[in-house]
């Protein structure tokens, strides 16, 4: 908006020449402090759980160790490579769902539900 003010001709500040200062240093600061939280990690640098594979992890006992989450990591990976998008990932004493585009473990399930379940809804499986 261009305004006319005795003959002279003032333009309004835009919002990129301002100077971010302010609480916390402005919105990109802000921004960068959300990104370093969020859980959400792209294919190929790790795995997050969903607070649904959280919960079932815990009252299962399922121990969620830095091994295990390199050994996820490179389900993600390896099913990646083949096109899948819903993987069943699983050793002899645990099974993990996992969504492959979004890295996200979707549930974790034992040894002994596994002998009583049927796994729908997924296009690949992956030994750990």
């Amino acid at each position: 908006m261009i305004q006319r003010v005795s003959g002279q001709i003032q333009r309004p500040v835009s919002n990129q020449t301002r100077s971010s200062q302010g609480p916390a240093g402005g919105f990109g600061a802000i921004l960068q402090k959300e990104l370093a939280k969020s859980s959400v990690q792209t294919p190929g640098q790790g795995v997050a759980f969903s607070k649904h594979a959280i919960t079932r992890a815990e009252e299962r006992g399922i121990q969620v160790t830095p091994d295990l989450m390199d050994q996820l990591a490179g389900s993600v990976v390896r099913a990646q490579a083949k096109g899948a998008t819903n993987i069943l990932a699983m050793d002899a004493e645990k099974a993990f769902i996992i969504n492959v585009p979004h890295a996200k473990v979707i549930t974790a399930i034992t040894q002994d539900e596994m002998r009583e379940s049927v796994f729908t809804n997924i296009d690949g499986a992956v030994f750990l």
